[in-house]
């Protein structure tokens, strides 16, 4: 698979029009310098408006995507390249749009009966009949088609919903509205049909794994190996299998959760392009299997390659 590699021209698609157009960079940074070091022919492009003819322009026969959020997770990228017949990374056009989609991802879980928090959708366009919260408190409220948790907030009290709407609403036209899961966070890499050990999260810089926590030095902490029982550590690993096998999630991805103090392990969302980043969970997940970061780069590659 290494010679098939050699043979073809990569780009690290990144950066892109998003808000989390700034960790994609970093990201994209981190699997090029990877690829280089691995003697491999690779460039970095920028995906704006002419990405298409910037592909067609430099001969790209392979694409290592790095995007993260609208326009790069979510199946648009994916569909371009389809169309272009140039084999990339990660999932298709269908699992990105589902599993960007937080809406989407919730009805294809309930439907396989795949336990996550209970949930509502609110409109923009009728956020005026929402004058107080659906659902009782605490409660998370959530953009639809955002990552890295932005325009996320957590409501405790009734003075703060009107607030948490119209955080939400700066990133989208469509909110998800959750009971509050209480109890701790925990991740799931999967790797093709490998599932990675588990990795407990502590948001260090906010009350939850917010942005800041995520990105920023010390915001949070990464317990390994996860300080869950056997059995909710069991049932975590199935329902991170599960997830990606009802979406459709191939090559590399990760599965977050939450171990419930009421219900046991729930749902909170696959991320089909994981960052890449010095504080991202999957390659430290991956390191834990075995993986350095080289070895992670190049297997995600191969199984975009092996389809």
């Amino acid at each position: 698979m290494r010679s098939t590699l050699r043979n073809k021209k990569i780009a690290v698609l990144l950066g892109g029009t998003s808000a989390e157009r700034c960790i994609s960079i970093n990201t994209g940074q981190a699997i090029l310098a990877s690829l280089k070091r691995q003697g491999f022919s690779a460039i970095a492009i920028d995906a704006q408006k002419d990405l298409a003819q910037q592909l067609k322009r430099k001969k790209i026969n392979f694409a290592f995507i790095a995007l993260h959020g609208p326009g790069g997770e979510d199946g648009v990228v994916q569909g371009l390249l389809e169309w272009m017949q140039i084999p990339y990374t990660g999932s298709g056009v269908l699992a990105s749009a589902l599993a960007m989609d937080k809406v989407a991802s919730k009805r294809v879980f309930d439907s396989a009966k795949l336990p996550s928090a209970p949930w509502t959708v609110i409109a923009k366009s009728e956020a005026s009949r929402f004058q107080k919260p659906p659902m009782p408190l605490p409660l998370a409220v959530k953009p639809s088609n955002q990552g890295s948790a932005l325009g996320v907030s957590i409501v405790r009290r009734p003075k703060d919903w009107a607030a948490a709407l119209k955080t939400g609403f700066r990133y989208g036209d469509t909110l998800l509205v959750e009971s509050f899961l209480d109890g701790p966070e925990i991740t799931v890499g999967i790797l093709g049909d490998q599932v990675l050990p588990i990795i407990e999260i502590l948001a260090q810089a906010g009350e939850f794994y917010d942005f800041k926590s995520k990105y920023a030095p010390g915001g949070s902490r990464h317990i390994f190996p996860a300080r869950i029982s056997p059995a909710q550590a069991k049932r975590s690993l199935t329902l991170a299998r599960e997830a990606c096998q009802v979406l459709g999630v191939r090559g590399a991805a990760r599965v977050d959760l939450i171990l419930d103090k009421r219900r046991g392990p729930c749902l909170l969302e696959v991320n089909t392009i994981p960052g890449m980043t010095q504080t991202s969970l999957l390659p430290e997940a991956a390191k834990a299997a075995g993986l350095d970061f080289d070895a992670l780069v190049k297997k995600i590659a191969e199984l975009a390659l092996g389809r």
